[in-house]
């Protein structure tokens, strides 16, 4: 109950109600107030702790938002991690997913992480098929592998229907050139069994492996079953095998994330000068792993107890990308910042004069602009923050147009003092807050 009306009011507010605007404007009428090559740049100002998951589910759900997709980008896996768990708490979207750094181990750019692939591979199998809104959330390590053109991709999708007739002996072949492995049972990505007239394949597109019942050459059923149970889940009338898009296709097969992505894809940054520096150091680590490599040593002893299928047999520069071209394709999207730094949006140069035409063109189009019950308290806000503005080269109306200011504040730590936790929610109560209590279980 908390919670749903907690996010009602997030989904509420003005200031959320007016970002939606910027962005849809931006959206549907690129070159309206925009001069070419030139994208929407907004900076949410103070969003602490989980605020930002709020204000992100609150934009995704937004119906004027329905047309766009998202793109966060967190500081590190961690953070990412814990990012979409709430987000898919918060919305229970079934688009949502989390795209992490193929490779097992940090330095190590051999080392596959199998389930890590799959998880990778699930999210741009359902991006190039287009349908329902999605979110995307990642961190620099992932950012710096390129990914498999869309058409590449769709190109080399095995699909199975019920009722079809299949030469199971070309299929494992197909199978095997595609890079998955022969087992007595399935348990990971990239593997296949056969037992009688059971084919049981582990694409790298869905969580589950799935089972194909035969009668002949005829597929009789599909279904997805559970690994560790061995029990079918539920069944299915077709199924797309997804070979591993990190070994199977060659350099000239593959894009950045960003190129990969269609155009109405906003990109959510918390401190890209943090994410920047994550991606220079990866570039450091690549250049010394190749250089080991090179030199004929040994990149990684964990590298002996791994299987070939895991382990990437070629390594190449051109596969990675370097942060400056990260930051090139960035500029070219439409941009949410927000952490404890602007850096995009305090680069905006528009002229004053046309951030007010644009201001006239919303209100002639309808749309909603900043009207907040806490106005007064934002201005106050605006005044001590306005010589750094000026400072910056932004006039006041630029800083008024590319930021939006939030009143979070970071919670005190009370140590286990409970008298001063109590101290405190009166204190806030009697000032006119609503109080929202969260615990993992009731009592």
């Amino acid at each position: 109950m908390n919670l749903s009306v907690l996010f009602d009011a997030y989904k509420n507010n003005p200031r959320l109600n007016f970002l939606a605007d910027r962005l849809l404007f931006a959206n549907l009428t690129p070159t309206l107030s925009k001069e070419e090559g030139e994208k929407e740049k907004i900076y949410l100002k103070n969003l602490l702790g989980s605020s930002a998951e709020f204000v992100v589910s609150s934009i995704f759900l937004n119906p004027k938002t329905q047309g766009l997709n998202h793109l966060v980008v967190l500081n590190d896996a961690e953070e990412a991690a814990y990012f979409h768990n709430t987000i898919e708490n918060l919305t229970s979207a079934l688009d949502l997913f989390y795209f992490p750094s193929s490779f097992k181990i940090r330095k190590n750019f051999r080392l596959l992480n199998t389930s890590h692939i799959m998880l990778r591979t699930e999210m741009l199998t359902k991006l190039s098929t287009g349908g329902n809104k999605k979110i995307i959330i990642t961190y620099p390590e992932a950012l710096f592998e390129k990914v498999v053109l869309p058409k590449t991709l769709s190109g080399n999708i095995i699909s199975i229907k019920a009722n079809d007739t299949i030469n199971l002996d070309g299929l494992i072949e197909l199978f095997v050139m595609y890079g998955f492995e022969r087992t007595d049972f399935v348990y990971e990505p990239g593997q296949f069994a056969l037992r009688g007239g059971i084919l049981d394949i582990y694409s790298f597109g869905n969580e589950k492996p799935y089972r194909v019942e035969l009668f002949g050459n005829e597929v009789d059923s599909i279904r997805i079953f559970d690994p560790e149970t061995q029990l079918s889940e539920r069944k299915l009338l077709h199924v797309s095998i997804i070979p591993n898009v990190e070994t199977q296709f060659d350099t000239g097969d593959k894009v950045t994330l960003l190129e990969f992505l269609p155009e109405n894809v906003i990109v959510w940054l918390k401190d890209w000068d943090v994410i920047k520096e994550k991606i220079e150091t990866q570039e450091e680590d690549l250049g010394l792993f190749l250089r080991r490599l090179t030199e004929g040593g040994k990149p990684n002893s964990d590298e002996d107890e791994e299987d070939e299928n895991k382990i990437l047999k070629e390594v190449k520069l051109e596969d990675f990308v370097p942060a400056a071209t990260v930051e090139r394709q960035i500029q070219q999207r439409h941009i949410v910042e927000f952490g404890y730094k602007a850096h995009f949006s305090q680069q905006s140069t528009v002229d004053s004069r046309q951030k007010k035409d644009d201001r006239r063109k919303l209100i002639d189009l309808g749309i909603q602009s900043i009207v907040d019950s806490q106005q007064k308290e934002d201005d106050r806000e605006l005044m001590t923050d306005e010589g750094s503005a000026v400072g910056s080269g932004l006039s006041t109306i630029d800083y008024q147009l590319s930021t939006i200011i939030f009143s979070t504040k970071t919670q005190p730590s009370f140590n286990r003092q409970f008298d001063l936790l109590i101290k405190d929610l009166k204190a806030h109560e009697a000032a006119g807050y609503s109080i929202y209590i969260f615990a993992e279980q009731s009592k």
